[in-house]
This record gives structure tokens, C-alpha cells and sequence, in this order.
């Protein structure tokens, strides 16, 4: 779609495709024959061992899974992929000046205004919105904020059933309750997300590589395709699956369960032909939570932050290099090498 909907996403990063002329390889941009079959968990036996021992296994040998039977319910997904499509048709203009909702001008944004290169170029544009409750008079009068409110409530309570269960499946006996009452509504966000048409699909990325800063991330995507993570030192293709939802480790994740689970890297091409829509839930904790690798007999291989510590060395990150460099930044050195 060209119209006065699209953010100017050429016009502002043309001197990138000018000046630093970049395109993905062909063996780059995934094929058909390069989809993998990320592990498919039925949560309708959620209360069986076998279920829950399926769940750490994904986690620790893919990083990412789908579930089925979430208890999200689907009608209430495709109502807010209507409302989504519908809220960013919105003219530009509009989006930039007028706030969506109830929500802050800044929820809104588009591009990577930090990118120096096309490697960190997002060629996209997203709302992220708090998970703060709404009063009853705000949702009374307005469908949109309703639907996202009771999105919310439902990736939340799924988001928290996944990590107690990732995390007690974890070594040594530590109780990691109060570490999951520190992942509030007031902490986590919904992000909604639209990757345009792009005329130079093969030199940008739709979203560029990244790793995701939290617990656990659940995503909604719709049919179009896009999403890929790194496996092996391979790209490969995530392919849509219409009655599931799918499920990413995060860097605290990672770091609580001493490298058992891993945050995967992972990314979003760009099509020529055809807009992608996708929805996302992060669980996040409290910035003051403090993030200790969980081990017992294994030296922890990463030292104690807390997510606001983290939070702040990755903006710092970015605004030096360009770049985000995650976990790195708190790898403990041994025997004067990095394990």
C-alpha cells in the first residue's frame, strides 16, 4: 500500500540504500525449503509432567516454540487484527501527532532512527503500549482499548504460566516466586507491529537482527510469513501457523538459567509484494529486579545486573555502535577467557 498511511521510510533512509549499497544474499533470504518445524506444545495437558518437560526441552534446544489450546481465545486475536489493521491505515500525520488512545505520542514509532547502515535499518512501524489497567470508563466507550485490555490480561496469564514452569524447571530447589510477582502489568508491554511493502526488499530488513531484553515473549502473527531465527549458524523460516502462538526465550531467561535456555536471535524480512502484521507480549520485570544466574555445581557464567542496569547499558550500547550487544555486557570472564 502506497498512500498517506506509510511512514516516509525511503525518503528518510535513502542515503543508506545511497551510500551504503547493501544486498542480502541470495542464500541469505530463506526459501521455502529452509522453513523449519519449530516444536508444536498442546497446552491442553499443561498439568501433565510429560507437557511440562516438553516445554523445558523446547527452551533449551530451540529457544523458541508454538502452543496450542493457549487459552487465548481466537475470536478476540482476529478482533484485534481488525482493530490493528484499521489503527494503522490511519494517514501519518495523524499517527505522529495524535496519540493512539489513552497511550503517550511516543508509543508510536517507525524506522530506527539510530541506524548508520542498512544491517540496522528496521523497515517497520509499531505501537508499544503499556500494560497499565484501564478503567472501566475507558474501555466502556472505546472498542479498541477494550480488545487490547483483554489481549493483555490473556498473554499476561499465559506469559506467567510458561516462565513459572521454564523456571522451575531450572537446578537447585531457590523459590523464584517473588521474582515473577515482579512481572506486573505496570512492567509489561503489548507491541503492535506493521512491516511495509518495500520496493528494495532485498537490501532491508523488515525488523533486523536482534535478540528480545526480557522473561518471555508470545507473538501473534498473521499468514504472510517473515519471521526467521538463527539455528546452527543457519537462517531459517518460521512458517505461520494460523492456530498457534509462538513462544521466544528472552535474555533474562537465558541469564537466570545459566545459558539452559537460550535467547535465539532472530528477525523480520521485508516483501515486495505483501504488508505483515504481528502482535507481541513481553514479559517484563521490574527495573530494580535483579537478575542472578541460577546454577548448582556450574560456575555461573554471567554477573548479577538488574534489569534496569541492563536496560541502560543497551541504550548506551546503541547510541555508541549503532547496535544492541545484549548479554555480552555481563559475561563473567575465567581463567582469563570468556566462557
Amino acid at each position: 500500500m502506497d498512500d498517506d498511511s506509510n511512514p516516509p521510510l525511503m525518503a528518510t533512509y535513502k542515503h543508506l540504500f545511497d551510500t551504503h549499497p547493501h544486498r542480502l544474499d541470495a542464500g541469505d533470504r530463506t526459501n521455502d525449503h529452509d522453513e523449519c518445524d519449530l516444536p508444536v506444545i498442546d497446552l491442553a495437558s499443561l498439568g501433565e509432567e510429560q507437557c511440562r518437560a516438553t516445554i523445558v526441552r523446547a527452551a533449551s534446544e530451540w529457544g523458541f516454540f508454538q502452543v496450542t489450546n493457549h487459552g487465548v481465545p481466537q475470536a478476540l486475536l482476529d478482533e484485534l487484527h481488525e482493530a490493528q489493521v484499521g489503527i494503522f491505515r490511519r494517514p501519518f500525520e495523524r499517527k505522529v501527532r495524535k496519540p493512539l488512545l489513552d497511550f503517550s505520542p511516543e508509543s508510536y514509532r517507525w524506522g530506527t532512527p539510530t541506524a548508520t547502515c542498512l544491517e540496522q535499518l528496521s523497515w517497520s512501524e509499531a505501537y508499544h503500549i503499556p500494560i497499565t489497567p484501564a478503567s472501566e470508563s475507558e474501555t466502556a466507550g472505546d472498542k479498541i482499548r477494550l480488545v487490547i485490555e483483554q489481549v493483555s490480561s490473556a498473554m499476561s496469564q499465559l506469559a506467567h504460566q510458561l516462565a513459572r514452569i521454564l523456571i522451575g524447571g531450572l537446578p537447585g530447589d531457590e523459590d523464584d516466586a517473588e521474582m515473577m510477582t515482579r512481572c506486573t502489568r505496570n512492567t509489561c508491554f503489548l507491541r503492535l507491529n506493521r512491516y511495509p511493502t518495500c520496493v528494495a526488499a532485498s537490501s532491508a530488513f523488515g525488523l533486523c537482527p536482534h535478540t528480545d531484553s526480557d522473561f518471555l515473549t508470545i507473538l501473534h502473527q498473521d499468514s504472510v510469513g517473515g519471521l526467521q531465527l538463527l539455528k546452527a549458524g543457519r537462517w531459517l523460516a518460521v512458517k505461520p501457523n494460523p492456530g498457534a502462538l509462538i513462544v521466544n526465550v528472552g535474555d533474562l531467561l537465558q541469564a537466570r538459567s545459566n545459558d539452559l535456555y537460550r535467547s535465539v536471535e532472530h528477525r523480520v524480512m521485508t516483501s515486495a509484494a505483501r504488508e505483515r502484521f504481528s502482535m507481541a507480549f513481553f514479559l517484563c520485570p521490574s527495573y530494580n529486579t535483579l537478575i542472578r544466574p541460577r546454577c548448582t555445581g556450574d560456575p555461573p557464567l554471567y554477573a548479577s545486573f538488574t534489569f534496569g542496569e541492563y536496560r541502560n547499558k543497551i541504550r548506551e550500547d546503541v547510541r555508541l555502535t549503532g547496535r544492541k550487544l545484549g548479554l555480552q555486557r555481563f559475561r563473567l570472564q575465567v581463567q582469563g577467557g570468556l566462557l
